[in-house]
């Protein structure tokens, strides 16, 4: 009788003294969607007093999916968990603590994100009950497959996870016997070696809560010798998996600040100043100095880099008066000199404290307050300047002199950005007792003009500002805060750009990061295309001339006063056109464009049809595909041969040709590297 198929989930539930919380854990876990044909629940009663066991054994009761395993009491919750992993079958493992509980579709979505994704850890949205904190940033939006240097999967190392089982055995992975931390090493390692990971966000798989008696290990074990352990072996875990270097840098930043700097700051003044000094101090010194690299500090805030500074210098009485007195600190003010601005630290520039200004640099790291109140076009006929009014400043920066630029950076490209200067205006209502009144602006984009005078590329420009006072200067993303509505939803423009007459249709829109953007030439935002291109083929051999034929659309045969035209661009604002003859009123076309007329460079394809001459109404485009197997062509110019190489380029993946003369000597060798030598 052939075995029965491993379950897709186990399920791992370490008990100690759990009641009357358990019962829902468990109880989440039988009604799971995903069903218990397709997993298995392993309990471990890590030898409870209070009733925990034989709930479990009542729970099991005809429920061959619950298995429970009692044992003496191991003191952490990484014992039980390592016997469940020593039992468990399913293709995945999923540690459910007994204080918590599943919603009742998680194990189902997290699967299917791991199937479908070949990922082999998956995080599932946690939500708080009774106010626990959980993390939110990585929960934003759904992720099917990240990583830790891409994502900021890195801030949960909590075990409320589905690991791919065999990822969990072939490093050996189990939890260290901690009673506080030992779950940070586990994620760790899995994190580092994972083939992916993804992120369930629209969904509450994970409800964290605090016991009603609140004796969670995480509070009753939170001082500093329960965490000693874990926070070196986090450290210890990054190394083993991570040459140094800028990665590693990455990840071990969030262990710097969180499990080196913070206990140090919150739990260091609790102890007494002989354990604080013999026992704990030594190796916060130790992680400084071997863990925190320049790098890592440059990026930590100024009260951890000055904690590291003083750490790295072996300055204990300093350690310990920064760490006694951080609140009191934190809300001290802040010193602007020469574009920089500092926190007013008891330490700074003190002549006796000898500690570096770079410790107290907040420049970076101030908050940049900005708006996007109206983003309107101005002037038409052909006409097309963008109008964004709004305010912008830097916390604790008074907008005096105000000099804030809107910048435009281009997508995916490393093309020198785009600066556009604003006018200054009044801003009410801003808070700061009128410091800030000074911040509003209003700046005109016109995309004819805005790159020194020329037209903007074809592309996807990003939108920044570039916000200075006091020769304070911070560059933000723009446009995440608005007004909304039409006020900030201007529609797509026909703009004329160039001799001759030439349109290109600006579209303003929003990422789905919320922040604003201009697409320029109809990159990712087509209006409704003009024509449904049939073929795409030379005029005979060698002839260099390439024939384009299709169909006028709906769309198309209704435009008013239009004209279709057909439009080779390169990437350095070369534009050759060529008009369009269409039947009647089939809107049948073929139209023929040399090829060999055009300059050497990369030149897309695309069919237009202009809007009304009467009014600014964008102009339509669609791409011209490439179709089959279409071959590159040759011919001669002055004497010397050049070639055109089809291409499918850009997001709308547009037919391409790459024009350019043929190298000679190249041509031979590859010609005497066919030739056989026999």
């Amino acid at each position: 009788m052939p075995s029965a198929p491993p379950p897709r989930v186990s399920v791992i539930v370490p008990a100690y003294n759990a009641m009357p919380e358990l019962t829902r854990a468990i109880t989440s876990a039988l009604d799971q969607t995903l069903g218990l044909d397709r997993m298995e629940i392993i309990a471990v009663n890590d030898g409870s007093t209070d009733g925990t066991g034989a709930e479990l054994e009542r729970l099991a009761q005809g429920r061959s999916a619950l298995r429970v395993v009692h044992q003496e009491n191991s003191g952490c919750a990484g014992g039980p968990r390592n016997t469940g992993l020593d039992l468990a079958r399913g293709d995945f493992v999923f540690f459910l603590d007994s204080d918590d509980y599943l919603g009742p579709d998680a194990l189902r979505r997290m699967v299917a994100m791991a199937d479908e994704n070949g990922t082999d850890v998956v995080l599932g949205k946690i939500a708080s009950v009774g106010g626990r904190a959980v993390p939110r940033a990585v929960f934003s939006h759904n992720q099917p497959r990240t990583d830790v240097f891409s994502s900021v999967a890195y801030l949960t190392l909590g075990p409320w996870k589905l690991f791919r089982r065999s990822l969990v055995e072939r490093l050996r992975l189990r939890f260290p016997l901690y009673r506080n931390c030992e779950d940070k090493p586990f994620t760790v390692a899995a994190y580092l070696n994972a083939s992916g990971i993804s992120v369930v966000a629209d969904y509450d798989c994970y409800y964290v809560r605090y016991r009603e008696d609140r004796s969670n290990l995480t509070l009753t074990a939170g001082d500093l010798v329960h965490r000693m352990d874990g926070i070196g072996l986090c450290f210890e875990t990054v190394a083993r998996y991570l040459e140094p270097g800028p990665r590693r840098d990455r990840v071990m930043r969030r262990h710097v600040a969180w499990e080196l700097c913070g206990p140090l700051r919150g739990l260091l003044p609790r102890e007494s100043e002989r354990d604080a000094r013999e026992r704990f101090y030594p190796r916060f010194r130790h992680w400084a100095r071997t863990w925190a690299s320049d790098a890592i500090c440059r990026q930590l805030d100024a009260p951890d880099r000055l904690l590291i500074h003083l750490l790295r210098a072996d300055r204990f009485e300093d350690v310990l008066t920064v760490a006694r007195n951080a609140k009191e600190d934190a809300g001290r003010g802040h010193v602007i000199d020469k574009g920089r601005v500092y926190w007013a630290h008891p330490f700074f520039r003190d002549p006796a404290a000898a500690v570096p200004d770079d410790c107290f640099d907040v420049t970076d790291r101030l908050p940049v307050h900005h708006r996007l109140d109206a983003a309107r076009w101005h002037g038409g006929d052909g006409g097309g300047v963008l109008r964004l009014t709004g305010h912008a400043y830097v916390e604790h920066v008074a907008a005096l002199q105000p000099g804030t630029e809107v910048v435009l950076r281009k997508y995916q490209s490393d093309r020198p950005e785009v600066r556009v200067p604003t006018t200054p205006r009044t801003a009410a209502g801003l808070p700061g007792d009128g410091a800030y009144e000074d911040a509003g602006f209003t700046a005109d984009i016109d995309p004819a003009t805005a790159d020194g005078g020329a037209p903007l590329e074809r592309g996807l420009w990003n939108v920044y500002l570039d916000v200075r006072a006091q020769d304070v200067s911070r560059t933000v993303r723009f446009g995440g805060t608005r007004e909304g509505d039409e006020a900030t939803h201007p529609k797509p423009r026909s703009v004329t750009v160039g001799p001759g007459g030439r349109t290109t249709v600006v579209t303003p829109y929003f990422t789905p990061y919320g922040n604003f953007s201009l697409d320029v030439g109809q990159v990712a935002h087509h209006l409704d295309p003009p024509c449904q291109v049939t073929e795409a083929s030379w005029h005979g051999s060698g002839s260099g001339v390439l024939v384009v034929s299709g169909r006028l659309t709906r769309e198309g045969a209704g435009e008013n006063g239009g004209r279709l035209l057909l439009r080779a661009e390169n990437g350095s604002g070369g534009v050759r056109e060529t008009p369009v003859r269409y039947g009647e009123p089939s809107g049948a076309f073929t139209v023929r464009l040399p090829i060999r007329r055009l300059s050497r460079g990369l030149w897309t394809l695309s069919l237009v049809m202009t809007g009304d001459e009467d009014g600014p109404e964008p102009c339509r485009a669609t791409a011209v595909p490439r179709f089959g197997r279409l071959a590159g062509t040759r011919w001669f110019r002055f004497g010397r041969p050049y070639y055109a190489k089809p291409l499918s380029w850009g997001p709308a993946m547009a037919l391409a040709f790459e024009v350019a003369p043929v190298k000679v000597a190249t041509g031979v060798r590859r010609r005497l590297r066919r030739r056989p030598l026999f």
